[in-house]
């Protein structure tokens, strides 16, 4: 690792104060995973958590991870537990290195789309192999919920969520078109049946969004047309355990603290397959109780460049290899040292 990033990842550690209240936790959603993704984690001192999820799903999904293909890898039944592990294994080896547990380190946690459930087995409510199944079967029914070909995604980049909203009614005739994703300030995601998105593409740039762009997904996902994988994931959450997390879980679809008790939980998690991912909201709730950095643990920096884009004033750091999570801890431990 370069000097310079370890400097700037003390920096940041050190800038999110002594008080674990100034800090929140967070995991991304899918899109962040590649080739080679946690083999150093694994060798690092999290590789329980490898082995816990290749036992949990009776496959090696962790050499899916380490080796590829990446046509495997992407596919969302792999992809959704696959970056859970990684999220998981990463903050384990922070825990390590710190000497302290999650609630000991930050305030509250989160998670984007799929990395909700990592935030709720990374905060004691799910075990991490009921996740790794759950996630394997959220991927597998969202996927199956829409055939291939009718259903599309898009980014508009440039546009505000009124805008967005706007543009989604107005298509509304040619078929289901939602909200997926309020990202950050000028990043919303639409989410439905392919006709409505293309022609909503053209209304974009009609209306001068910055940049309309199909995104290369395999189905809509956080739209109506995913009820039949809400129902799915209705009846396997409802055998699961779920106990009250250890610290406060900002929802997606609350864009606030779910209740923490196992049902509405449950209902949260449903209702989040078909709802909008609220990050944009979620942040700036977490920045207006005086959180003021946030850590993303898994694969890529997507949320990191969020985070800045939302409020600037918040530190906002990333890590996924173990050379991150060293100089995370350092910084944390530095900072708290009386």
């Amino acid at each position: 690792m370069k000097r310079g990033h370890d400097d700037h990842v003390m920096r940041v550690a050190a800038d999110m104060g002594a008080d674990r209240h100034q800090r929140a936790i967070v995991f991304p959603g899918q899109g962040s995973q590649a080739v080679g993704m946690g083999r150093e984690l694994a060798g690092a001192g999290a590789g329980d958590v490898f082995r816990q999820v290749d036992d949990a799903l009776g496959e090696h999904l962790s050499r899916l991870m380490f080796e590829g293909p990446v046509e495997e890898l992407m596919l969302t039944r792999n992809a959704q537990p696959a970056l859970m592990t990684v999220g998981i294994a990463a903050l384990r080896l922070l825990e390590t290195r710190t000497g302290t547990p999650i609630a000991g380190l930050a305030g509250v946690v989160a998670g984007h789309s799929l990395g909700e459930y990592t935030a709720l087995a990374a905060a004691g409510s799910i075990d991490i192999a009921d996740t790794a199944r759950l996630l394997r079967l959220r991927g597998e029914a969202m996927q199956e919920a829409v055939p291939v070909g009718e259903g599309a995604m898009a980014a508009l980049l440039g546009a505000e969520l009124e805008t967005a909203r706007d543009i989604a009614g107005q298509v509304s005739e040619r078929g289901v078109c939602n909200i997926a994703n309020d990202n950050a300030p000028g990043q919303v995601v639409i989410s439905g049946a392919r006709g409505a998105i293309e022609l909503a593409l053209d209304l974009a740039r009609d209306k001068g969004v910055r940049r309309a762009i199909m995104l290369p997904v395999s189905a809509p996902f956080h739209c109506s047309l995913m009820q039949p994988a809400a129902e799915r994931m209705a009846e396997a959450l409802a055998g699961i355990t779920i106990r009250p997390p250890e610290l406060p879980l900002v929802a997606n679809v609350l864009a606030a603290p779910v209740e923490p008790h196992a049902d509405a939980i449950r209902a949260r998690l449903v209702e989040q397959v078909t709802q909008m991912v609220r990050w944009r909201e979620s942040v700036l709730w977490m920045s207006g109780r005086g959180v003021a950095g946030i850590i993303e643990l898994g694969p890529g920096n997507v949320l990191t460049g969020l985070h800045r884009r939302i409020d600037r004033s918040l530190a906002a750091s990333s890590a996924a290899t173990p050379d991150a999570v060293e100089e995370l801890a350092a910084g944390i431990t530095t900072r708290e040292d009386p």
